[in-house]
């Protein structure tokens, strides 16, 4: 076909020319078969140079490297049966490329998105922590295959995501050889399972992980789990986490612990000087129930969803406060993107030795608390 051979010989000349970015193909003709696009981009590996074409599906990205013979040999491919757009980045031009329903092909030159190139680096795919794991298919995130369940992509790019965010905060404290980990509010397991897996399989730490869980359903669900995939060290316990009194926590996890169960897990890992406590804060009622009469005070309040946020905010700010002043250094975080869910920001809290300041600290929430007519923060009380 002519139009092919114009096109393979535009990019054979990027090449020489060394001015080829990278190429796309979109608007699959199939989209059930979940191949949403492909990319492709020039990596060098052991010196030689490859064409890299990440397959991007609706739950998993696949990537693989080909010469430049089975690069042309994988567009005509994707074009005639797969896509019915590409487009051919380089730096003096885009080639857009358009298949119609009866395969032909036309080609069109239009000014150029890039002034430079991309690096030639071998970028390994992003890493799946959580990949082919036997907990996945027991809690209903994959089938006995290991292929993720359509309807539980997001639950399983929140676990990745989750890891990810894990990987980076442990290597940034000091923790001892046996870490304690209590994840409270542990819910159907789905990230303490990851976590214990994670940690104990891929990175070989001495690590013990309670769950706590009010729904004894719930507890007896995970603990069964757990000992199908012998994980020894991995348990379920079902009480209040005010009930909790193990003092011995390393890092402490409250992931969408409701409402002032929030305040009561950061409570337990303060006191008990946990070097890491991780939260997703949920359900910020207590400070709002305060909040009488504001709305005439501020116009933003008048609106139910911006006054919503406004205390959300302001609940965890004042949380992030009080951690500071009890030696932890914080951060707030999106936690996965609000298209998976609106429960997405994280406060961490990583203990430090520095001095602070805790009468400025304390202004500060007082000075929030006066400006917003807040009686009191629960957090303060249980501590």
């Amino acid at each position: 076909m002519e139009e092919f051979k114009n096109l393979f010989e535009e990019i054979q000349s990027s090449i020489v020319a060394d001015t080829f970015v990278k190429m796309t193909f979109s608007k699959p003709i199939r989209k059930n078969d979940g191949l949403r696009n492909v990319y492709v981009r020039l990596v060098t590996i052991q010196d030689q140079q490859k064409f890299q074409f990440t397959y991007r599906n609706k739950t998993n990205d696949v990537v693989k490297n080909f010469s430049m013979e089975e690069t042309l040999e994988q567009i005509e491919d994707l074009l005639m049966n797969t896509f019915r757009a590409a487009v051919v980045f380089t730096l003096p031009d885009d080639i857009q490329v358009f298949v119609s329903k009866k395969k032909a092909v036309t080609l069109k030159k239009v000014a150029p998105s890039f002034t430079n190139k991309l690096p030639e680096t071998h970028d390994r795919p992003k890493e799946k922590r959580a990949a082919n794991r036997e907990y996945l298919f027991h809690l209903g995130v994959t089938d006995k295959d290991g292929n993720v369940i359509p309807k539980m992509a997001d639950k399983y790019r929140q676990i990745n995501k989750y890891l990810e965010i894990i990987e980076s905060l442990i290597n940034g404290v000091k923790l001892p050889k046996k870490i304690q980990i209590v994840d409270m509010g542990s819910g159907k397991g789905y990230l303490t399972f990851a976590l214990y897996d994670y940690l104990k399989n891929d990175r070989h730490k001495e690590v013990s992980v309670t769950g706590i869980e009010l729904r004894d359903g719930l507890v007896k669900y995970c603990n069964d789990v757990a000992k199908k995939c012998g994980f020894e060290d991995l348990q379920f316990e079902n009480k209040l986490i005010q009930d909790y009194d193990n003092k011995k926590i390393d890092i402490l996890i409250a992931l969408h612990a409701c409402d002032t169960a929030t305040d009561d897990a950061i409570a337990k890992g303060i006191v008990a000087n946990a070097s890491l406590v991780i939260c997703a804060p949920c359900c910020h009622k207590q400070v709002r129930q305060q909040l009488k009469g504001t709305e005439q005070e501020s116009p933003i309040l008048k609106y139910g969803i911006f006054k919503e946020r406004q205390f959300e905010m302001i609940t965890d700010t004042i949380r992030a406060l009080i951690m500071e002043k009890h030696q932890y250094s914080t951060k707030v975080f999106e936690f996965i993107s609000n298209e998976h869910t609106r429960k997405n920001v994280m406060l961490v809290g990583s203990k430090t030795s520095k001095k602070v300041d805790t009468k400025d600290i304390n202004n500060k929430i007082k000075d929030l608390k006066n400006q917003y007519h807040i009686d009191f923060h629960y957090l303060e009380k249980q501590l």
